[in-house]
């Protein structure tokens, strides 16, 4: 390095790295453009090396600012840590971002909180709900659910539990298809970009080349789709039961486990325990509803 290193000056690379514009940063930091600016040539200047090319349409990482942005991120957990051990030291309290779907969200987690959030009067939570996975390296959110186990990072893992899946379809709709075998049945599945996922694959399977009736990237789409008669669909057995829809193959192979998963330098945060243990409770209370048909 040619000059002092300043441990500050992270936060300004972090952020213009995410939004990818000095005045996207100075707006996540509440700072002046020009000081955002002065304070990355000073870091660029500490470092020896240049960790963005300049264009027109914003800044993007070098390969030197590539290979520093998951090292930059480290330091801010552990600033963010050693903050919140110094503040929250004798209570529960700030925000806590979890990702989740938005079936486990409505289903699961929503009717729980009021008796967490009466036992932690400071505590907030921001829910973020979908089917996109978030980074919990980049600080997208602090705790996630995931049906997919993540193999790589810094995370600590908390297996919660099992959705189980099954065939479903409309009353209706299973009186019109009579005794037809399912691999004439019309079907309701995911789109394209999720045909990774077990359910998604096993009507692939069944359809064997013929087009699919109705593709939706949501559950509570699907469930809508089936429950409207539009054909068969590989469902969640808790959503579909809710839904009245009748089973048609209880056990196919495509159950998913769930996963608690947060930054491991979060894990001795008390906000983040408490929603975590929390969870845990929760989903422990309602195992069997969601494995079983």
């Amino acid at each position: 390095m040619k000059t002092d290193f300043n441990w500050d000056d992270t936060r300004i690379f972090l952020a213009i790295a995410r939004a990818g514009t000095l005045s996207g940063a100075a707006e996540a930091l509440d700072m002046g453009i020009a000081t955002i600016s002065r304070r990355l040539d000073r870091l660029e200047q500490s470092l020896a090396i240049p960790l963005f090319s300049r264009h027109q349409s914003g800044y993007r990482l070098t390969d030197d600012g590539e290979a520093l942005l998951e090292r930059a991120e480290a330091l801010e957990y552990a600033g963010l840590t050693f903050g919140e051990t110094a503040k929250l030291q004798g209570n529960v309290a700030g925000l806590v971002r979890l990702a989740t779907s938005d079936n486990l969200a409505t289903h699961v987690i929503l009717p729980s909180l009021t008796r967490l959030l009466n036992r932690y009067p400071d505590l907030r939570l921001e829910l973020h709900s979908g089917v996109q996975s978030v980074n919990l390296h980049r600080r997208d959110a602090d705790l996630a659910i995931r049906m997919v186990k993540p193999d790589a990072g810094n995370l600590t893992l908390k297996r919660l539990g099992t959705v189980g899946f099954g065939v479903y379809g409309a009353k209706k709709y299973l009186e019109d298809l009579g005794s037809l075998p399912l691999d004439e049945a019309q079907y309701v599945t995911w789109t394209d970009a999720h045909q990774h996922l077990p359910a998604a694959r096993w009507v692939t399977r069944k359809l064997r080349g013929r087009p699919c009736r109705l593709e939706a990237n949501t559950l509570v789409a699907q469930v809508s789709a089936v429950a409207a008669g539009l054909g068969l669909g590989v469902l969640p057995h808790f959503m579909a039961r809710e839904n009245g829809l009748h089973c048609v193959t209880a056990d196919i192979g495509a159950d998913q486990a769930l996963w608690l998963v947060m930054h491991s330098d979060l894990a001795g945060s008390r906000r983040v325990r408490a929603i975590a243990d929390h969870l845990i409770a929760v989903f422990d209370e309602q195992k069997d509803k969601l494995a079983l048909p």
